[in-house]
Order: C-alpha cells, then sequence, then structure tokens
C-alpha cells in the first residue's frame, strides 16, 4: 500500500508518531477512508476529461495545513499528468 511508503526508513517512534497524526488529521476531517477513495475516484473522473494521467502514480491524502497556529486538514493530490487530451470545440 502506498500509504505506508511514508513509514519507510525511520525508527519505531517516528513512526508511531506518523500514525498518530494521520489518525488526528483523518479524525477532525471526519473522512473515513471509504469516503476519501470515493473523493479520488470522483477528481480523478473530472481530470481524465481533460488530460491522460498515470493512475500507478497518483496521490491523494489528508494532511495537516497549519495556519495562525491551528491545524486543519488538508486534501492533497499528486497527479502525473502524461498528456493533454484534443478538446473539440475548444
Amino acid at each position: 500500500m502506498e500509504l505506508f511508503k511514508v513509514f519507510s526508513n525511520k525508527n519505531s517512534k517516528d513512526v508511531a508518531r506518523d500514525r498518530l497524526k494521520l489518525i488526528l488529521i483523518h479524525d477532525r476531517a471526519k473522512i473515513s477512508p471509504a469516503v476519501l477513495e470515493m473523493m479520488k475516484k470522483d477528481i480523478l473522473e473530472v481530470i481524465e476529461k481533460y488530460v491522460v494521467i498515470d493512475n500507478e502514480e497518483v496521490e491523494v491524502k489528508l494532511a495537516s495545513m497549519e495556519e495562525l497556529e491551528e491545524c486543519f486538514p488538508a486534501l492533497i493530490a499528486s497527479i502525473p499528468i502524461k498528456e493533454m487530451k484534443l478538446l473539440e470545440g475548444k
């Protein structure tokens, strides 16, 4: 699972801290992994209307965004684009 690549090459203390952060972010956002996966699917369907993407390298995750000393959940997407599609009438 790509999510766990984040935890490679770290000691157990760092891994535990990162896992706890991930759990807290998901709890604050009140977004279950199943809902996050549905959002990812919907986002990719829209993007694929305009570009060809590399589905193997797509990464969509929740992260924390700090603003004015408060942490807010943020949806982060990394979607490699292979090429633009030709759109008729545009």
